[in-house]
């Protein structure tokens, strides 16, 4: 009898390979996106140098002293919790190897089928990166919680030191750039001198500081109405804010910021909102980029020679239908990544090419301080105290979940009632020379 069966056995073929997504960048977009795939039949890895997603639109409240980063950043791992088909990687992307479909990290290479950057950008200072430890942006809670730190212990040390003009530079504060940033930076210093730290002080009076907010431009807030960008100006200076615009910066060191018309103005605090250049990510595809280093894509957010690449966020340079440059901001980066999951999706279902991204601009809107802020939705206009409640009830709304919009809401509250900061806490190295008395004048011959 044969021990052969009659019948071949036919093998069972391996399941073919999952297609391999990587995501570079866990902020607006990247997040969005990689929602967007949750049940996508693919294999996603999300790689982030960071193991938070922050809300940046609050980061100035975290240098300010109202808000807490807990209050605005979320675990990664805890916000994707429920996509098994996705992994966190915490590390540092350094490169792309198009041709062997690799991106190189801190962490070992990651091979993709699929590649998303969504790294985002990062503050430029026009040539002059030295200016950066001097005057610090905001882009993370690093940033946000050194910031802090420096405001508060310039107060501190003002508190202590017997000499006069130490004490004045001590309290004096420049912030440089006069978009939404830097006009929420500027007025949230101003309200906690006059308010906040204003009955704790015995030794000096938190508010006499003086805070500047210096524009090389015409006028603050380029990208509303003239009408809008005049009430910001008009209501900073209500509130002690000197307003400085038509006036370029034309050095800045730890002592002192020196401005165009010669004059110098001696702060131990500058903080930078003055512009922002792209990720490396253009670099590392060898991509043709824009004067700002943001990858040229195509409607489909694609680079023209790698569909199989895709930009998103602050590192793409996108038009809108009037052919005007998408702005950098967070609904556009989640417009893009929800863009961006539809084309996937698409692709990995073996449908059709969807149309190209199209861009809806929400709005601009910025707070000014307490009671006060300027919202422009179209043709609708908001000012004063109906403006700010609208802009904390959009902030509220697009922060990620219940338990830190709850959070937020009540602290902010409670900081309208009683004038107070709770999250004033001096954090890190104090004895790091970040208020340095100023150097002494070079003798004379």
């Amino acid at each position: 009898m044969s021990t052969q069966s009659d019948h071949p056995i036919t093998p069972v073929a391996e399941p073919a390979a999952r297609p391999r997504i990587v995501i570079i960048g866990a902020g607006f977009g990247g997040v969005q996106l990689a929602r967007g795939l949750a049940s996508a039949p693919a294999d996603i890895t999300l790689i982030d140098q960071h193991n938070y997603h922050c809300f940046q639109p609050l980061l100035y409240q975290v240098a300010t002293a109202v808000l807490s980063p807990a209050d605005i950043a979320w675990p990664i791992r805890h916000i994707l919790a429920g996509q098994p088909n996705l992994t966190m990687l915490m590390a540092r992307a350094e490169g792309v190897d198009r041709a062997a479909r690799v991106v190189s990290t801190s962490e070992g290479p990651i091979p993709y089928d699929i590649l998303v950057l969504a790294t985002g950008a990062t503050y430029a200072y026009f040539g002059h990166d030295d200016w950066a430890e001097a005057a610090p942006g905001l882009k993370n809670i690093e940033d946000a919680t050194r910031l802090r730190r420096r405001i508060l212990l310039a107060f501190e040390r003002a508190e202590t030191t017997r000499d006069e003009a130490e004490r004045r530079r001590l309290l004096t504060f420049a912030v440089i750039g006069g978009g939404p940033t830097g006009v929420e930076m500027a007025g949230a210093i101003a309200e906690v001198a006059r308010h906040a730290l204003a009955p704790d002080f015995r030794n000096v009076d938190p508010r006499t500081a003086r805070i500047l907010l210096i524009e090389a431009g015409p006028r603050l807030l380029p990208a509303l109405p003239e009408n809008l960008a005049t009430y910001a100006a008009h209501r900073l200076e209500s509130m002690g804010v000197e307003v400085m615009t038509g006036t370029p910066v034309t050095s800045i060191d730890a002592h002192q910021v020196a401005l165009g018309d010669g004059t110098t103005i001696e702060t131990a605090t500058t903080v930078w909102a003055a512009g922002v250049k792209a990720s490396a990510a253009g670099q590392w595809l060898g991509a043709e980029t824009d004067r700002a280093g943001r990858c040229l894509v195509t409607p489909q957010l694609t680079l023209p020679d790698d569909p199989a690449i895709f930009v998103i966020g602050d590192t793409a340079a996108v038009k809108d239908a009037a052919g005007k440059p998408v702005p950098g901001i967070a609904p556009a980066a989640k417009q893009m990544g929800a863009y961006v999951a539809r084309v996937i999706r698409a692709r990995l279902a073996g449908k059709a090419e969807i149309g190209p991204f199209r861009y809806s601009h929400q709005g601009d809107l910025a707070t000014i301080g307490r009671n006060s802020a300027v919202v422009k939705l179209g043709r609708f206009e908001l000012t004063g105290f109906l403006g700010w409640v609208f802009w904390g009830i959009v902030h509220v709304y697009f922060l990620i979940g219940t338990r830190n919009r709850l959070a937020v809401g009540t602290t902010w509250l409670w900081n309208y009632v009683t004038n107070q900061r709770a999250a004033r806490l001096i954090t890190g190295d104090t004895t790091a020379g970040e208020h340095r008395p100023a150097a002494p004048a070079s003798p004379t011959s």
